[in-house]
């Protein structure tokens, strides 16, 4: 069976040779004929995608290109671009075809990665318009494209008996890249088939409708336009008019729906289903043309648009009217010069910005120029300017690479594996550790080119290296990731200025034995939003000690002495402390350390305000000098039942909706009183600081141990 489809496409190719070498010449024929060749020795029993023989398939493709009008070259590259990858080599290739054709094939290669891309990723609205771009940035030469384009037309055709999961995968493509594709750069016929072969793959209803209803009016409406012809072009020549053409416009099925669906018409409604189109010579003719077919048939109020006077922004010319014409039925007309048809036809009309409401301003305009190469019925840019321009012109500032799930990623020319990872995700940025490229690890500072497939190596934790900021090492191209670099070390070190300065704070308060300090007051003193910035500032030196002392003291007075009573040899006290056997003495617990029984404690004597009470183990106590040491005194609690003392707890946790509820609720059935709360969150974890008052430490125990038990609670201690 493989021998005579193999036969069998031979005899068609031989034909298909006798036709094209008045076209090619002696030399162009025979590189086609060596392409061929070369493809029959390779192919073996290969298939192609839509599952009929390689060799079917990639004559099929060749013969499109060559009926449209493409060179040698290109009609040559069609025929080896489906063969596997080592039969393409350059070094097998170059000896054989020439270095021109040899690259010309290595870049359809890789829209052959482009198409296993998809294959594993379907086109999605927004991806579509990146997928455009990179198709066209990834190529040395415009005509890989244009070969891609009549291989997809080749296998949508090819699809009809196919697999249908596949034909509509296929199908969905067509419709979201290659089609679009094909119509910015005006190549309608190719345009045309894609959509309606897409259309009748993906909703195959439809489209059997649409076309029933077409066919069911063929003859009637090939008669109505032959009608319309004569009546038209016997009024022309009667006004004298020698140098026209009218002829019927053809009707594509997809185009119909489309404009159905836009409009929200029938099939009725819409009025192009019966068009004509005339050329003329000059400008002065189309009004002339566009009078008499005024006066041969009624307006259709609303559908008259004069591009000739003002031209669409992409450069696009032409009259359009809708008329009641014979039999009062919907008519549309164009009217054109030869001219206008040339640009409008073959792309120097940009005629895509309208048909698909909108484009990117620095696609339209950088495509603009490969309209005026694209006339190829009439004349064939050389290859080699046609390449050169391409590599010169087309999005030269910008690569296009993927993910692993194929996602396009647009980055500037120049960037790196770690812009990459910024692009796609800040996180993922910060923890890139290395990248693969098309499967091999490669440097950091690697430039990435377009079409690469870049997968980024992470860690669990970490951020950026500041090397990365260091523009002499090259590891970033894009302002974007050098904003987010900075930002992370910005980050980094305001929390390390918020710890040191509210441990400067802390110690700053025990140092001055002051109680009941508001920090939130204090902040809004000092003019500080928030408290985290009053401990930044310390932190970072902004506001010095002495400046912090004096806000603190004016802020928060130490309480005023009580006046001494006369002693009494009670043992008892009201504050609970015996100092050196005294029970009266005048005491105060002191607020760096808040000491509660059974805790040991000792005295320090200080200036005006009696005894400070400190827990033995204080650090101020352990770090008084020689010379102040002479003022301890020894003390211990003495019998106060109602007496309690306030200490402080710090809990630790993962942050989480409800916590300091669940943390309160515990405080409100041990009967503890909180008179002090500040609470701080950072990167998932809670840090809560409460000062409590408690009769004795059991009581304090008691509540730690059961706020250990609260969910995420993974630290609770005094501090």
């Amino acid at each position: 069976m493989v021998t005579h489809t193999l036969s069998q496409t031979a005899r068609t190719a031989e034909d298909w040779f006798s036709q094209i070498s008045a076209r090619y010449g002696a030399e162009g024929t025979a590189r086609i004929q060596g392409a061929f060749a070369y493809l029959l020795e390779h192919a073996d029993d290969l298939l192609a995608d839509s599952g009929i023989p390689l060799t079917e398939h990639a004559l099929a493709t060749a013969m499109q290109l060559a009926a449209m009008g493409f060179d040698a070259d290109t009609v040559a590259a069609a025929l080896l671009s489906g063969l596997p990858q080592a039969a393409l080599e350059p070094e097998r290739l170059a000896p054989r075809f020439g270095a021109g054709l040899s690259r010309l094939v290595q870049g359809t290669l890789h829209l052959a990665r482009m198409d296993s891309l998809l294959s594993d990723s379907p086109v999605e609205g927004g991806q579509s318009e990146a997928l455009r771009q990179m198709l066209l940035a990834m190529t040395d030469d415009i005509r890989v494209v244009l070969i891609k384009l009549a291989d997809r037309a080749c296998a949508l055709r090819e699809l009809a008996k196919g697999d249908e999961t596949y034909r509509r995968k296929v199908a969905l493509d067509t419709r979201e890249l290659y089609a679009p594709l094909a119509n910015r750069l005006g190549v309608w016929q190719l345009k045309w088939e894609l959509e309606d072969l897409a259309c009748r793959y993906l909703e195959p209803d439809t489209y059997k409708k649409i076309a029933k209803q077409l066919d069911e009016r063929r003859i009637e409406r090939e008669a109505y336009i032959e009608q319309v012809i004569q009546r038209l072009s016997s009024e022309l020549t009667r006004e004298g008019l020698k140098d026209f053409a009218i002829a019927g416009r053809p009707k594509h099925i997809a185009s119909i729906l489309a404009k159905m669906r836009k409009k929200q018409l029938s099939f009725e409604e819409v009025y192009d289903v019966r068009a004509v189109r005339v050329l003329v010579r000059d400008v002065k003719d189309c009004y002339h043309v566009l009078g008499l077919v005024h006066h041969l048939w009624q307006p259709i109020p609303g559908q008259f648009d004069d591009y000739i006077s003002r031209p669409k922004g992409n450069g696009y010319r032409s009259l359009h009217t809708a008329v009641i014409g014979p039999e009062d039925k919907a008519l549309e007309v164009q009217i054109r010069t030869f001219d206008m048809h040339q640009e409008a036809e073959l792309g120097m009309a940009a005629h895509w910005r309208y048909k698909e409401g909108g484009g990117g301003e620095k696609l339209q305009e950088k495509i603009a120029w490969l309209r005026q190469l694209l006339a190829w019925k009439n004349e064939l840019a050389d290859s080699a300017e046609l390449a050169e321009q391409f590599k010169t012109e087309l999005v030269h500032d910008e690569v296009y690479a993927l993910t692993p799930q194929g996602r396009v990623v647009a980055l500037a020319a120049g960037a790196t594996p770690i812009d990459f990872a910024y692009a796609v995700h800040t996180d993922l940025g910060h923890r890139c550790r290395g990248a693969k490229v098309d499967g091999v690890l490669v440097p950091l500072d690697t430039p990435l080119k377009t079409g690469q497939r870049v997968e980024i190596l992470t860690t669990k934790e970490g951020g950026p290296s500041r090397d990365w900021l260091n523009p002499a090492l090259g590891f970033l191209k894009t302002s974007r990731a050098r904003a987010k670099v900075r930002q992370w070390f910005r980050q980094q070190d305001l929390d390390t200025h918020i710890h040191e300065g509210r441990e400067t704070v802390e110690r700053e308060i025990q140092r001055l034995g002051l109680i009941n300090v508001n920090l939130e007051k204090l902040a809004a003193r000092l003019k500080f939003a928030k408290l985290e910035e009053l401990f930044a500032a310390v932190g970072r030196g902004d506001l010095g000690p002495g400046n912090l002392s004096r806000a603190l003291q004016d802020e928060f007075q130490p309480p005023p002495p009580k006046p001494l009573v006369g002693r009494r040899r009670s043992k008892e006290t009201p504050s609970g402390v015996i100092v050196e056997g005294e029970a009266n003495m005048l005491t105060s617990i002191a607020g760096c350390c808040k000491p509660a029984p059974p805790d040991a404690i000792v005295g320090y004597t200080t200036q005006g305000r009696g005894v400070s009470i400190h827990r033995a183990d204080c650090q101020v106590i352990k770090r008084l000098p020689e010379n102040r040491r002479a003022r301890l005194l020894q003390a211990e609690w003495g019998k106060a039942d109602k007496q309690v003392f306030e200490v402080d707890v710090v809990v630790l946790a993962q942050d989480r909706a409800g916590l300091l509820k669940d943390i309160t609720e515990i405080f409100a059935q041990e009967k503890l009183n909180v008179v002090r709360v500040n609470t701080l969150s950072h990167d998932g974890e809670a840090r809560m600081e409460f000062t409590c008052e408690v009769h004795d430490i059991g009581q304090l125990s008691r509540f730690l141990g059961r706020v250990t038990h609260v969910r995420g609670v993974y630290q609770a201690r005094r501090k």
